[in-house]
């Protein structure tokens, strides 16, 4: 047998130690929205209710406030909060001054053990103050965390160790925008693509492994909160920025621009990522915000470019706030502002059907029930702003509700009324979860 035989050899045998190692933790959910960034389960739940009315949980570990979800990857949980003594309630508009502890945790997923953390002083001066927005993304042996100041660190996985960071507003010459950095970053090949603000960096590349900038483009008068997405149209990977200011679609190596859409968002408010849509041979581009603020572009087939089809229809389309909206069968179906879960066809945006569940009688403004897709099925599970886990099945006739338990406390305060903004986990039949107090395991199968 050659060298070149046995190295194969002991290769493939690696790699099938890998495969068998990482199939033992089942789907890993180690970003928002997980692993293809689309609120997909592909290994989909086999559920058809709950044991219970209330579920409780497998292990729970205290944490303080934050929006940030948690991310799970190799038997791992990554969660972020921020611990300080103030009075964190404050109105929508309304920029306070606060001090306190940003902390990053990685913890056992099979206990809640920490296994590490790190923690650094901050000062806040941003709307919603409760903690950090932007979910961990863990890539290999590394895990990425972006903070509502913008504080960004890479950390060793296994350690905790800083591998390189950076602190957005002060290496940009910027200032955090009114709701935080909520833009989770986006690993892309050797990359690390944040949205960051300043002049002529409202998106920068960061080689991944050295912190070091690859490229840098636009410029905004604010951030905005759009995560960057990457899709494929005209046979070209795009990478989509959304801004206040405009829609762009931009070369993800080198940061050139390929085409830009005017797009005028209310109080800054853009915050859904890009979706698309293919339907009748032809690809479609849906983007939202508050309030009825939305954009239909059909993607051109030759070359990259978009041709807008109709844009800030009142009675068209939606426009999202807290929930990024999914696509099942070429129907896209999401809560809009005014809290309402509707469906609407593409690429004309006719709305087929509207609701104020599964959260209420009547709509409330900004309802919040974050959806995750049962593969590819019409099935979904919900996470509401009530702490209540929804299993239903979405459809162009309309939403059912199949079952609901409840799993975790609201501890927020939006508009007067006590919330949960936070998007789960779910990883290997279990469901990760957290307020502004405790982050729950919860088993779901």
């Amino acid at each position: 047998m050659t060298s070149l035989q046995i190295w194969l050899r002991i290769a493939i045998g690696c790699a099938a130690i890998g495969a068998f190692s990482s199939a033992g933790h089942g789907e890993d959910w180690p970003q928002w929205m997980g692993g293809h960034r689309d609120n997909v389960m592909s290994e989909a739940l086999s559920i058809d209710g709950f044991d219970s009315e209330t579920l409780e949980p497998v292990w729970k570990m205290d944490v303080a406030g934050g929006y940030a979800g948690p991310a799970v990857s190799q038997g791992r949980v990554f969660v972020s909060d921020y611990v300080t003594s103030a009075d964190m309630t404050v109105a929508n508009f309304e920029r306070q001054a606060f001090s306190g502890i940003e902390r990053v945790f990685c913890l056992d997923a099979a206990n809640g053990k920490v296994l590490w953390k790190h923690e650094y002083p901050v000062n806040y001066s941003v709307s919603y103050p409760a903690g950090p927005r932007c979910t961990p993304t863990v890539d290999g042996d590394r895990v990425y965390s972006l903070g509502t100041e913008g504080n960004l660190f890479c950390f060793a996985v296994d350690s905790g160790e800083i591998v390189w960071s950076k602190d957005l507003p002060r290496d940009f010459g910027t200032k955090t925008a009114l709701w935080g950095y909520a833009s989770h970053p986006l690993v892309d090949g050797d990359k690390l693509i944040c949205v960051v603000g300043g002049e002529g960096s409202h998106m920068v590349a960061f080689d991944k492994l050295t912190g070091e900038v690859v490229w840098r483009q636009g410029t905004s008068r604010e951030q905005g909160y759009v995560p960057p997405t990457i899709i494929e149209a005209a046979g070209v990977r795009q990478l989509i920025a959304g801004r206040p200011d405009a829609i762009a679609s931009l070369d993800p190596e080198t940061g050139k621009e390929y085409w830009s859409v005017p797009y005028e968002a209310s109080n800054g408010s853009i915050i859904m990522s890009p979706i698309t849509i293919e339907t009748d041979g032809a690809q479609y581009l849906f983007m939202g915000g508050y309030d009825k603020k939305n954009v239909m572009m059909k993607l051109t087939a030759d070359k990259p470019g978009v041709e807008v089809l109709w844009q800030d229809e009142n009675r068209l389309g939606l426009s999202p706030v807290n929930v990024q909206p999914i696509v099942i069968d070429q129907v896209v179906y999401g809560f809009n502002a005014d809290g309402r879960l509707l469906a609407f066809k593409v690429p004309g945006g006719e709305r087929l059907w509207e609701t104020s569940q599964p959260l209420s009688d009547r709509p409330l403004g900004s309802s919040t029930a974050f959806i995750v897709r049962l593969g590819q099925t019409d099935r979904v599970l919900m996470f509401t702003e009530l702490g209540d886990i929804v299993l239903g099945s979405l459809s162009p006739e309309g939403f059912e509700e199949i079952d609901r338990a409840h799993v975790i406390e609201p501890t927020g305060v939006a508009f007067g009324r006590r919330v949960v903004w936070s998007a789960p986990a779910y990883s290997d039949g279990r469901m990760y979860v957290r307020n502004d107090k405790e982050l729950r395991c919860i088993k779901l199968d």
